[in-house]
């Protein structure tokens, strides 16, 4: 089911056709396709109805949210099936929504004010816009192919400035297209002004960041080094007063006072950027607070006074025990979404893309109320997005499909590492011969690995595990090389399957008692870690059964079967200090995984709400 919330400015483009140009409170959007009919027969009999009803439901899994991207003169929203359609300022407002005709399958969107590009699960990413195909601005192309190094033309991540669009690619190598004019590039934009095919940028870089309405851009490295370089006339890149008087930086710079801390995040408006930083707290939980810089006249900071270096906002909104689940950046406005379910705004509102009720600026932080939300227990599955005049919450809940990554993590785990590979500068890599076997075309090949293995570097090892973990080809030259020992043909899922399924066997069975609870692997998989009893249970002694170790009551172990299905606690359960102590006791048996949602926060706070009410 479809949760979107908006408000802001409705005119580029027009998303509500019957409402004012601003839209200065939360309102509810829906979508409207060409497939779904206006009108009902009343008159069709049962069997009709349940066959329309089967095929609502169908349709509503298709429109799933997954992201919304929003420029200045476009909004994509892309779906959980892979498909996006997109609004446009367009004369003939019949025309939107629009289908975006591209055959692979849709992994992530991104939409600057004068450009759109699409990633797709194979790793090509197909843009257009006026700085990107100037003959023919509103057709898509594949600017991945027109990277000069073929073997570098697989990307992992695009991002999209005001009019430029940057790609990373899996060697980890940053490459820019587009404008120029600011030095965002990091090329001397007196001789390269734009660029019409993507330009290496730096090398062995891991996160890059820019914004809709951002002639900026800041590129992470693997060693958590900041870079930054173009339009610099706020002090929008956080290099520092000495910086502040060169209004365009065209080569990338170090940042050299960056706060402590893991960079989660980096988000670029007009006149300043916002930063996120994770560190552990006294209670040794993850704790994460945002900075800012740039110029503070235009609202964007969070605070009455310029600052170009990244320096903390602070609020009495950012409680202790609240966190920052997700924020986002417009032109000058910006949104932030926190674990209790606050949205906090600030920044310019000529719009109303605050959603104040008014169009008044905001210079420091205030909180909004917000409608009541359909998944409202569920907050960390909510997400929010600018456009540079626009602002979208949405509801988009946890996905299971997406095994590759949760394997990944799985096999990185020590505990399941039992056979051991030596590089050529004698680095020990420990590995896990379960998937090597399965993976591997036969039990021979494992020598031939240990041979291949010891003729590289430690990373260029990494590399290959990594591509022999998850099936892609991270390293084009390295996969050439172990091509001919692996099963080059098998999808992870299927090794997925034929690790943990036992071929006819899906459930994975829980005894407890006289009682007999049945989960699908897969769910368990990626929503606990119960990775060593299932793989003790599934690969040693062929079972799925787990004898009942824990002393949870019946009514608590329903609690956490509807948990592990949909991600919630039934409205109608109400909760007790026994059950929540029964629930802490079963936590350390079942080894829950902590994030998206934690299970027992939630019922913390259900049982709080309960006896306010």
């Amino acid at each position: 089911m479809n949760e979107i919330l908006f408000f802001g400015d409705n005119e580029y483009p027009i998303l509500f056709k019957n409402e004012p140009n601003k839209i200065t409170k939360p309102i509810q959007f829906k979508f409207k396709f060409e497939n779904e009919n206006e009108n009902e027969n009343e008159n069709e009999n049962e069997n009709e109805n349940e066959n329309e009803n089967e095929n609502e439901n169908e349709n509503e899994n298709e429109k799933q949210i997954k992201q919304i991207s929003s420029g200045e003169f476009s909004t994509i929203f892309l779906f959980e099936n892979g498909k996006a359609i997109e609004y446009l300022n367009d004369e003939d407002s019949k025309q939107n929504p629009k289908k975006i005709q591209i055959e692979e399958n849709i992994q992530k969107v991104t939409v600057g004010s004068r450009n759109e590009a699409i990633l797709t699960k194979e790793g090509n990413v197909f843009a257009k816009g006026e700085n990107i195909n100037p003959k023919n601005p509103n057709e898509f192309i594949n600017i991945s192919s027109l990277i000069e190094d073929k073997n570098d033309r697989i990307i992992e991540d695009i991002v999209s400035g005001y009019n430029s669009i940057y790609l990373l690619t899996s060697n980890q190598n940053a490459y820019g297209i587009g404008s120029n004019r600011y030095g965002q590039l990091g090329f001397d934009s007196e001789t390269l002004n734009e660029t019409e095919k993507p330009i290496l940028m730096m090398k062995n870089v891991s996160k890059i960041f820019s914004g809709n309405s951002s002639f900026s851009v800041f590129l992470l490295n693997s060693n958590q080094e900041l870079f930054s370089c173009g339009d610099n006339l706020y002090g929008q890149l956080g290099l520092g007063e000495s910086r502040k008087q060169e209004t365009k930086i065209q080569k990338l710079n170090k940042i050299q006072n960056i706060p402590k801390g893991k960079i989660i995040d980096i988000q670029c408006g007009y006149y300043h950027s916002i930063m996120l930083i994770e560190n552990e707290n006294q209670n040794q939980n993850l704790k994460r607070k945002l900075y800012s810089c740039g110029d503070y006249q235009y609202n964007g900071l969070g605070k009455n006074e310029d600052t170009y270096e990244f320096t903390e906002i602070k609020s009495y909104l950012f409680e202790n025990d609240d966190n920052i689940l997700d924020f986002s950046v417009g032109f000058n406005h910006n949104l932030i979404l926190t674990s209790k379910g606050k949205l906090i705004v600030f920044g310019n509102n000529n719009y109303g893309e605050l959603g104040t009720e008014n169009t008044i600026n905001q210079s420091i932080p205030i909180q909004i109320e917000l409608p009541k939300l359909r998944f409202n227990e569920n907050i960390s599955n909510y997400h929010i997005s600018c456009g540079v005049d626009k602002s979208f919450l949405y509801y988009s809940p946890l996905s299971f499909s997406n095994i590759e990554e949760d394997l990944i993590k799985l096999f990185r785990r020590k505990e399941f590492f039992n056979i051991s590979f030596k590089t050529k500068n004698g680095e020990i890599i420990e590995a896990h011969k379960l998937i090597l076997k399965y993976r591997l075309k036969d039990q021979n090949q494992i020598e031939k690995l240990q041979e291949i293995i010891s003729k590289k570097s430690i990373k260029e090892s990494n590399q290959i595990f990594e591509m022999i973990y998850s099936n892609r080809i991270i390293n084009p030259k390295l996969y050439f090389e172990i091509k001919e020992i692996i099963n080059s043909n098998e999808k992870i899922e299927e090794t997925m399957k034929r690790i943990y399924l036992n071929e006819n066997e899906k459930d994975f069975i829980i005894e407890r008692k006289e009682k007999q609870y049945k989960f699908p692997k897969l769910i368990l998989i990626m929503r606990s870690e119960l990775y060593r009893g299932m793989f003790l249970s599934v690969t040693e002694d062929k079972s799925n059964k787990v004898t009942d170790y824990s002393e949870l009551s019946n009514k608590s172990f329903q609690i956490f079967e509807y948990w592990i299905y949909s991600n919630q606690i039934k409205d109608e359960i109400q909760i007790t200090k026994e059950i929540i102590n029964e629930i802490q006791i079963g936590i350390d048996y079942f080894q829950l995984n902590q994030t998206n949602p934690n299970l027992f926060d939630l019922l913390i706070n259900k049982f709080h709400n309960q006896n306010q009410n």
